[in-house]
């Protein structure tokens, strides 16, 4: 049989607070899915865990680069250490003649080519007319996406109920996943309806009484912040935004006025709020910000 399993959300798991798990308690939830006929498993693979050579000893046969932007700097201190963090996975921890699925237009992808070359690994890309998969058109119905690309020479076409750009091209990486463990793009297609956002991710969770929507994320970083805008601009052209949020405290203070800026410049009106101070003062991260 075949299955997926997001690691983190395993019974055995409840009390995990890490996006990726400790290798004994790692190896132990593999090794349990292995007896309970889980033949693939996919699970996130986090900067962190990574560079604590939490998933030493772990082979992959396909690995998904989205991007690398602005985070976790309070730990990595460096975009380069970030950057060699995420590349530990396809150095060290991918078999032979593996695969890996990256986007072909971010600004690391010569670098990520030539990693990948030198560990005899296969690339599939995603992004304009050198690519294995290419977006010929995209339109948006409301609350609707409307998707044209090309594949392996053909052409799949597909709607979603997904907001923002940003999500298509995750689900583009995701569908050549999935296809590239045997199961037919079309199959992959007709399940695309049943695709809900995830929790926190472009969520749209309610409408105020003016009809406006009210759209949930996690956007943390300057540049998860500034997608999340523009995607809902693009695909509400006539709204106009009002945001709530704020930034932690104790992480990453050079970013409080970045993503300041960005609000300012994209959104109507700002409301800031306390995210997690934790012991820092509430006030000084608001005036940051």
């Amino acid at each position: 049989s075949i299955g997926t399993l997001g690691i983190c959300t395993n019974k055995t798991n409840k009390n995990i607070k890490n996006t990726t798990l400790d290798p004994i308690m790692l190896h132990k939830v593999l090794s349990q899915q292995k007896k309970e006929g889980i033949n693939n498993v996919i699970l996130e693979a986090s900067s962190h865990g990574l560079k604590q050579h939490r998933l030493d000893g772990i082979k992959f046969d396909l690995s998904i680069f989205t991007n690398l932007s602005r985070d976790h700097l309070d730990y990595h201190k460096s975009f380069r250490d970030y950057f060699n963090s995420k590349m530990i996975l396809f150095k060290q921890l991918m078999k032979k003649k593996s695969k890996v699925i990256f986007d072909n237009e971010i600004k690391e992808s010569k670098k990520i080519s030539k990693i990948v070359n030198n560990n005899n690994i296969k690339s599939i890309t995603i992004g304009k007319k050198k690519s294995d998969l290419v977006i010929t058109n995209h339109k948006y119905f409301g609350k609707h996406q409307k998707i044209l690309f090309k594949f392996k020479g053909k052409t799949f076409s597909f709607q979603t109920c997904l907001i923002g750009k940003i999500q298509i091209k995750n689900l583009l990486m995701a569908m050549i996943a999935a296809n590239v463990i045997n199961l037919p793009m079309k199959k992959i297609i007709q399940s695309i309806k049943k695709i809900k956002s995830i929790n926190g991710r472009l969520q749209e969770i309610g409408k105020l009484k003016n009809n406006s929507k009210v759209i949930l994320d996690y956007a943390h970083t300057p540049d998860a912040l500034l997608n999340c805008i523009k995607s809902i601009k693009d695909q509400f052209k006539l709204s106009k935004i009002s945001i709530v949020f704020g930034c932690g405290g104790e992480r990453d203070k050079p970013k409080r006025k970045i993503m300041g800026r960005i609000a300012n410049k994209y959104c109507n009106t700002i409301y800031l709020t306390d995210d997690n101070p934790r012991k820092e003062e509430p006030k000084k991260i608001r005036l940051d910000i």
